[in-house]
């Protein structure tokens, strides 16, 4: 009841977060609205400059105008230019020029705005209190010129006066320019404008929805086949092929993905190798078991001959057993890198030897060729019982292994700051296809019975022991010849300056004799 009741909830689980998922926006639609908010964006702003900000940007950029020409009439008042400059820039920008002295009396006159113009009104009539008071207000004031906005009665248009001084090397002659512009209505204009805004708005945001929809379909279509790609691969399916382009991005993701597919899908197929392996090998013992305790219980039960030998091979079967298990928790502390590793330092040839000691009975008996052949002695480091470990998984892998004549050598070469163990079998060899895959920890090749049984996991584990280690390792093998496998472990560091001394030595002595 509790199991099905956690598979409910799990179930539940799953269906609350699809519905979740779903219930989200896509890519497509996220693009598409991004789109159109900024495509709104712009026509507000648009909007906006256009009736609330266009008649004050009119109004500055005609005081622009109005101060350019003002700086050009300056620069050439007192000089040969000085009238031609100034009925030039009258008539090109409609303006009423007067320079007045400091009473008020005109020097200088330009108007090209006729008779309606203010300017031209006060001079000829002869009264400038409006002048004065610019005049004040420029005395007053901190800028180099101010400006007045007021509003025409004849034009029915609002005018614009500039006034600013113009400062000449005699104090006497101080002088004052006044300039007056019409600001020409521009309502007309803005209606016609914004009448286009709505127009353009209309076409804009039709053109927004169709440009937008285009893209976010373009943009969104890779990422949804790699979608759909990676539910069927998550379905099980591992025959498809995440492909993606005209993105750079996408299609770095698609060779990522198919990588972790093709891992994926090897570690899946090792994984079915490793659990059918792993059921044969407890059901035989298993089997084994069962039918001789079916044996004790109806045939051998009175007779204590028979009923120890059955006895014995259950005894047998069940110890096979728990060394299968426990080589699997073995692999899977030293995989997870949770194994701590116990590092002494010890004689390699002492331990060499301990182990040809437990392989005597073994020679005697069965016929067996086993040697050691020996190098100088040399200290190593490393974890002495795993390392033990490893020797026993090479030889034993040697006897199941070796040839009819049953010949195998351990060789130890010592060099400058490793020694190499060689384990050597004169048996059929292994093919060059597989020598990648021998070490490979849910690798086992179908085609190989072995003599002697096994659990199949001796080289995996001992792949991992030398990693911890650090210890550098591998396989020679060809077929037909038999194989060799090897591992080069450190030397202690007191050892390797021990050795590059007599090495030194030797070298001396060999010169003084020569």
């Amino acid at each position: 009841m509790k199991r099905s009741s956690k598979l409910a909830e799990v179930k539940e689980k799953v269906s609350n977060k699809t519905a979740e998922i779903k219930a989200k926006r896509s890519l497509r639609s996220y693009v598409w609205m991004y789109f159109i908010f900024f495509t709104a964006f712009i026509l507000i702003l648009i909007w906006l400059f256009q009736y609330f900000f266009l008649e004050r940007y009119y109004q500055s950029a005609k005081i622009r105008d109005i101060t350019d020409a003002a700086n050009q009439i300056i620069q050439a008042y007192g000089t040969d230019q000085q009238e031609v400059t100034n009925r030039s820039l009258a008539f090109d920008n409609s303006l009423c020029v007067v320079i007045t002295d400091e009473m008020g009396n005109p020097l200088v006159m330009e108007n090209n705005m006729g008779a309606y113009s203010h300017l031209n009104k006060v001079i000829n009539k002869g009264y400038g209190i409006g002048l004065f008071k610019m005049i004040s207000q420029l005395k007053q004031s901190d800028d180099n010129y101010i400006t007045k906005i007021a509003q025409n009665e004849n034009f029915k248009s609002k005018e614009i006066f500039y006034c600013t001084s113009i400062y000449t090397d005699d104090s006497d002659k101080q002088a004052y320019l006044f300039i007056e512009s019409s600001i020409e209505p521009i309502d007309s204009t803005v209606s016609i404008i914004r009448e286009q805004l709505i127009y353009i708005t209309i076409i804009l945001f039709e053109l927004a929805f169709i440009v937008t929809m285009y893209i976010s379909k373009r943009l969104s279509k890779p990422i949804v086949d790699i979608t759909n790609t990676a539910k069927k691969f998550g379905e099980g399916d591992y025959t498809v092929e995440f492909n993606g382009h005209g993105y750079c991005e996408i299609e770095e993701l698609s060779t990522v993905l198919n990588s972790a597919k093709d891992e994926i899908q090897k570690v899946s197929e090792l994984r079915k190798d490793l659990i059918a392996n792993i059921s044969h090998d407890l059901r035989t013992p298993l089997t084994m078991v069962k039918a001789y305790a079916e044996m004790i219980r109806d045939l051998s039960g009175d007779n204590p001959v028979k009923r120890q030998e059955h006895i014995q091979v259950i005894i047998d079967e069940a110890d096979r057993l728990s060394s299968l298990v426990n080589n699997l928790l073995e692999l899977s502390k030293l995989e997870s890198g949770n194994a701590e590793l116990k590092l002494t330092d010890f004689s390699i040839v002492d331990k060499l030897n301990d182990c040809m000691t437990r392989y005597q009975i073994l020679i005697e008996q069965n016929g067996y060729d086993i040697k050691y052949i020996p190098d100088e002695d040399r200290v190593i480091t490393a974890d002495i019982a795993k390392l033990d470990q490893v020797i026993y998984n090479f030889i034993n892998n040697a006897i199941n292994y070796t040839g009819d004549n049953k010949v195998i050598r351990i060789k130890q070469i010592n060099k400058a700051d490793v020694v190499r163990i060689e384990v050597t079998d004169n048996g059929k060899g292994i093919s060059k296809e597989l020598l990648p895959k021998i070490f490979d920890r849910y690798y086992r090749d179908a085609k190989v019975k072995r003599d002697v049984v096994g659990t199949g996991l001796g080289l995996s584990i001992c792949q991992e022991i030398l990693k911890a280690h650090g210890f550098a390792y591998g396989v020679q093998s060809e077929e037909g010849k038999g194989s060799t496998f090897w591992f080069e472990a450190k030397i202690t560091k007191q050892e390797s300056k021990t050795v590059q001394k007599m090495e030194s030595r030797l070298s001396l002595s060999g010169l003084e004799e020569k």
